[in-house]
């Protein structure tokens, strides 16, 4: 019995009509950020396991639940990478790029992988564009990058969206933040969800991040880091929010979002559609200014983000990206015409024409209607006797009007009609 094979599930193909979505999204993205001075890197698509376990947190979800983790021949642990900025880290420290000191701006694009419960806007393979910068400490990068990432959702043709931001405080006012939270969950703790409870201990801000119902009404009159922040993070935030205002971007303050990731310091922020339900996060990330320390390399501020494709994707309106298809069908009739076909297909191709034939011997009738289906503006008809006058006729599909012409001209006259 043959088996018919299936995606497995939480993962899914990209077919012709989707991809050119896609392509519109990535090539904006590098239009965009090849503008404010971002180049690419890219990165592999498995590491070390510590990477991401250093980096993102012992107690998150992604580690404790969500990897895709195995064991080489080497014996040693690998992990396909459930999120980009750890291995750009990586490659920042690796590669020495801190030296000469400098600020490096680097953007990404590819899969991520996370074994997660397949639902709406969350697959187990998913696909993210992220930038990252390394080497200043200055508000105006935080604001100016989320600033970024607008203009590159405004020239996708994306609206109602909201940017919500927060300042988590640094290592000298979080921990009075966490103590204080610490104490305000201590008599709730049995009213948390199990990982929750699991976490309270190393990591209460966690609690923040959990969508159980339960959890969010245990918080919903906690305590908030906008109390004890320093005066250094109060005054990076607030300038922050002073650059969006001159960028013209609407801001609102969340004071208890903290972000699926353990590495954040002082800024953290998201992008949400209000078109979309329960998964509504479309963009988000912040700053990280600890991290290449622990990676080996030298104190280096640094702030990054993450744009999550798949949920992008379905917020974008056909009519806001070009479908690529074929410019030109050749129907042809006859032995003699195929092969004349055969040529002036590859010439019309090396012009950077996009044209299709029929390759089956069909009737004029179905290769008129394959060239239909196909959208293309014009179709070549060479039939025997159009072969002995040196004639092709030329008909435009959308107003099927059609003329006669030297065949020994169509490179020149299709170029003209294309423009």
């Amino acid at each position: 019995m043959t088996i018919k094979y299936q995606a497995i599930k939480g993962v899914k193909d990209i077919l012709p009509g989707e991809t050119e979505k896609w392509q519109f999204m990535e090539m904006t993205a590098r239009e965009v950020f090849e503008c404010y001075g971002f180049s690419e890197i890219r990165i592999p698509i498995f590491e070390k396991t510590s990477v991401f376990v250093r980096s993102i947190g012992e107690t998150t979800d992604i580690v404790e639940k969500e990897m895709y983790t195995f064991t080489d021949g080497s014996g040693d642990s690998l992990t396909l990478r459930p999120e980009g900025t750890a291995s750009v880290v990586r490659a920042y420290v690796e590669h020495n790029l801190y030296n000469p000191p400098a600020v490096i701006k680097l953007y990404y694009l590819g899969p991520m992988f996370r074994c997660e419960r397949p639902q709406a806007g969350r697959y187990r393979q998913f696909y993210q564009i992220g930038a990252e910068v390394f080497g200043t400490e200055n508000p105006e990068m935080d604001a100016e990058s989320i600033g970024m990432l607008m203009r590159y959702f405004e020239k996708l043709g994306l609206k109602d969206l909201e940017l919500q931001i927060n300042g988590l405080g640094c290592d000298g006012c979080r921990p009075k933040f966490r103590e204080e939270l610490s104490k305000f969950l201590k008599g709730r703790v049995g009213r948390l969800c199990e990982d929750c409870q699991r976490r309270y201990e190393k990591n209460p801000l966690r609690v923040f991040d959990c969508k159980s119902n339960n959890c969010k009404e245990v918080t919903k009159d906690a305590p908030i880091i906008t109390s004890f922040r320093c005066e250094n993070c109060k005054s990076h935030f607030d300038s922050i929010l002073r650059y969006l205002d001159k960028l013209n971007i609407p801001h609102a303050e969340n004071p208890k979002l903290v972000r699926g990731l353990d590495y954040y310091t002082k800024t953290a922020f998201e992008i949400v559609s209000k078109k979309l339900g329960a998964q509504n996060a479309i963009a988000g990330g912040g700053r990280y200014d600890k991290l290449i320390e622990e990676f080996g390399g030298p104190p280096t501020p640094a702030f990054g983000f993450a744009i999550g494709i798949d949920r992008t994707a379905s917020l974008i309106e056909d009519k806001n990206y070009i479908r690529i298809s074929p410019q030109i069908f050749i129907a042809t009739v006859g032995e003699k015409a195929g092969e004349k076909a055969f040529e002036l297909v590859d010439t019309l191709r090396l012009k950077g024409i996009r044209v299709e034939r029929d390759y089956e011997n069909s009737s004029l009738k179905s290769q008129l209607r394959k060239a239909d289906r196909a959208g293309v503006r014009y179709t070549i008809i060479i039939g025997e006797d159009e072969i002995n006058k040196g004639r092709a006729i030329l008909r435009n599909m959308p107003k099927s009007q059609q003329e006669e012409i030297e065949i020994s001209r169509i490179e020149e006259i299709v170029s003209q009609k294309l423009g």
